[in-house]
């Protein structure tokens, strides 16, 4: 659910997505008709797909030293000429260790010493730290059969868990005992790992102190969360031993449900000197959420945001990291409808009194610097767009280096923020949607975008001097094929006033005589877009086989989507598609007013919150839509989890009438056109009991969808099996929208 023209773009960045919005940017055809695209080409899980997408050259910082990566080889690149100067190569690593091909690649080797030449590699089984000047291994570690693996730089200590267990550990040098933090976890109790199902910016369980000597980590209780009977299935060429038995076993999962029992969280500090943790004295965790742990630079103190059920009143607050007692509360938001903390404090490393907070409390996304001398804030950044990312710091400069959309609302670019007095300097072009890495000094950027007839480019940025090293230009991989066109542009949304993006994906050899069968893909949940100024402006692969053979395809962000503000973003609030729908039905009214569009053969596609959508807008609309495949689908909100369900529709004891609503049970009796349900049947996110129930309710009506299953996958199909799922997905379109 959770849980992406050049010569257009050289007007301001204002300018042109006036531009955008009024007109759609069209791209050139390819006029000769050359090779086809097969799902094996453009399927991530197709056999040919890394042949298709745009070249890369990956690379890392060694403090503002920029080392490019490549499987066999590090190397030193010239920031102002592009040059490579080789650093080390896989084969000497593997001589230094002394092992031939321990370790298989370069491309996670990392440089975790600033001043020193230290990279850290790692085999299947060790972690090495290696001295690459000279040529000798200081430090090993076992890394064989640990999970949610947590490396401090400072101490080279490990935090993890092991594979097959639940308790979590500290691991130090090979050859020393690891230290063990927990000794009672369990299926039920869970130590250092993702909480609240990876909600609130939740990646990861363990947070070293700056000092390397303390440990925080997160305790889950879920012993009163209800297990949902997933099942194992065995592998058809599995062979038992003698004995063994063949039948499938249960496989369950925690799954806490809107307005039922949620799991309890604490958060604990573990003390490498002492060997001894403390919890911090945050109060009772029932119906909770603590979210975002952040260490003070002094390592003496832990920043928590709290926040209750109802996801409306969230507070921070600092604890002491030795006793556990509550020292304060710093910082306040309510909100009518959910406040929703995802981003953790970070402190000026200028200055140990200031910390940057990310709030939406002005409408849009943007920095605070609160200051803990005088307990008040300051507004960074302001102005009707989002801060995306926040990069790093330039200490020299006092600046933070942060991603935005400043430009354009599809836009992502990278712009230094003077802290002291909030002047906000453009770094890339001012086109397409960059991804940017900042050295460890925060004075150059490297800088990786696309834009929509850009494929990758990749930029070096002095950041004080705000100017660009043009280093690698990738070629169009499409070269030889026939390719669509790919257009953009605006639409109101059902409210009359506020813009919607949409991307068009027009067939190949296009004649605006014909009339077209078209698809309109959706997802249209939060914490998500389609439309965006990346290559083809974002245009799912799919989308271009599907064109290739005649579609003609439609793609809208409506209200509820990422990256536009809290209104855009809260219209939805207690009642999930409702809006939705309606600012999909503006997109259906545009695409009726286009004379190539064949309004008797429109269809919709959609996967997770997509796939609620794509059944909604069926039984919703049933004379509109004629076929259409929804994957994964959300039925009824009542079965979805706690932490992101209750934030978009409270809970079912509280809003029986929006989840009524949003439900999709009642609107089974409604469906007319052609509809395949596919799901995995170990879905862990959206619990097969959706697509299930829908399947029974439509039985009770006597309406007839089609259903597909994958066996023992989860929400989304692994490898292969996602070009054998899109190839049912072209065949069911191909069978029923002609």
């Amino acid at each position: 659910m959770r849980k992406k023209i050049d010569r257009f773009f050289v007007l301001t960045c204002a300018a042109a997505t006036v531009l955008l919005a009024v007109t759609g940017l069209l791209f050139p055809q390819m006029t000769s008709a050359q090779k086809k695209f097969t799902l094996e080409d453009l399927n991530f899980g197709g056999t040919n797909y890394r042949n298709m997408i745009a070249k890369n050259r990956y690379a890392t910082w060694w403090g503002n030293q920029l080392v490019g990566q490549d499987i066999e080889q590090c190397s030193l690149i010239d920031k102002k000429t592009g040059k490579a100067t080789k650093l080390f190569t896989l084969a000497e690593i593997n001589k230094w260790i002394g092992q031939e091909k321990a370790v298989a690649s370069l491309y996670y080797a990392s440089f975790p010493d600033a001043k020193q030449p230290l990279v850290l590699v790692e085999s299947s089984k060790k972690r090495y730290l290696v001295n690459f000047k000279k040529h000798a291994v200081v430090w090993v570690q076992n890394a064989d059969h640990q999970a949610h693996v947590d490396f401090c730089p400072v101490t080279r200590l490990t935090a993890y868990t092991p594979t097959d267990g639940y308790d979590l550990y500290v691991a130090g040098q090979e050859g020393q005992q690891p230290l063990r933090i927990s000794s009672d976890a369990s299926r039920n109790l869970l130590y250092g790992t993702s909480v609240h199902r990876d909600e609130f910016g939740y990646e990861k369980g363990t947070f070293w102190s700056p000092d390397g000597k303390k440990l925080a980590f997160t305790r889950m209780d879920q012993s009163m969360v209800t297990d949902y009977p997933l099942v194992h299935i065995p592998e058809i060429d599995w062979k038992p031993a003698q004995g063994e038995s063949r039948m499938a076993t249960p496989a369950p999962e925690k799954y806490p449900m809107a307005g039922e029992k949620m799991h309890k969280v604490t958060i604990g500090v573990y003390d490498i000197e002492t060997g001894s943790s403390i919890f911090l004295k945050a109060g009772d965790p029932t119906d909770r959420y603590f979210t975002n742990p952040a260490w003070s630079p002094d390592s003496k103190t832990v920043y928590l945001f709290e926040l209750n059920r109802d996801q409306n009143d969230c507070r921070l607050v600092a604890y002491d990291a030795v006793t556990g007692e509550k020292q304060g509360e710093l910082y306040r938001e309510t909100d009518e409808k959910y406040v929703e903390p995802s981003h953790p404090i970070v402190f000026l490393p200028w200055n140990s009194n200031e910390f940057l907070f990310q709030s939406q409390r002005d409408g849009y996304n943007h920095l605070y610097v609160f200051n803990l001398k005088t307990n008040s804030f300051r507004q960074l950044t302001s102005g009707k767009w989002v801060v995306m990312e926040m990069l790093g710091f330039n200490v020299n400069r006092h600046s933070i280096v942060i991603a935005s959309n400043e430009c354009s609302p599809i836009q992502r670019n990278l712009y230094e923020v003077n802290v002291d007095n909030g002047r906000r300097t453009l770094l890339d072009n001012g086109k397409g949607w960059h991804r940017g890495q900042l050295s460890t000094d925060g004075a150059f950027i490297y800088d990786n975008y696309s834009a929509p007839d850009v494929p990758r480019n990749i930029d070096i940025i002095d950041v004080a001097k705000a100017q660009r090293f043009a280093y690698f230009s990738a070629e169009n991989p499409w070269n030889g094929y026939d390719v669509p066109k790919y257009e953009c542009g605006t639409i109101k949304a059902a409210d009359g006033k506020t813009d919607l993006y949409w991307r068009m994906v027009k067939p190949v050899n296009f004649d605006p005589n014909k009339k077209y069968p078209t698809i309109i893909y959706v997802y249209g949940g939060p914490h998500a877009h389609n439309v965006d100024a990346s290559w083809h402006y974002g245009s799912r692969s799919w989308e271009t086989y599907m064109a290739q053979e005649g579609y003609l395809l439609f793609i809208l962000d409506n209200r509820g989507s990422e990256n536009r503000g809290k209104e855009f973003e809260q219209a939805t609030f207690r009642h999930l598609g409702q809006e939705e729908v309606k600012d999909q039905m503006e997109g259906v009214k545009y695409l009726q007013s286009l004379n190539y569009v064949d309004t008797a053969r429109i269809g919709v596609h959609g996967w997770s919150f997509g796939g609620f959508m794509t059944i909604n807008l069926m039984t919703t609309h049933p004379e509109v839509f004629k076929v259409g495949v929804a994957g994964g689908p959300v039925i009824d909100w009542k079965w979805y989890e706690v932490m992101y369900g209750e934030r978009y529709m409270d809970t079912p004891q509280s809003n029986p009438d929006g989840y009524a609503q949003s439900s999709l049970l009642p609107k089974a009796k409604n469906l007319k056109g052609r509809l395949q349900i596919i799901i995995g049947t170990n879905d862990p996110v959206v619990l097969p009991q959706h697509a299930l129930s829908f399947l029974k309710a439509c039985i009770a009506a006597g309406t007839q969808p089609d259903f597909f299953v994958y066996p023992g996958e989860p929400h989304n199909m692994r490898g292969h099996q996602s070009t054998h799922l899109h190839e049912r997905i072209s065949r069911y379109f191909f069978d029923y929208l002609k």
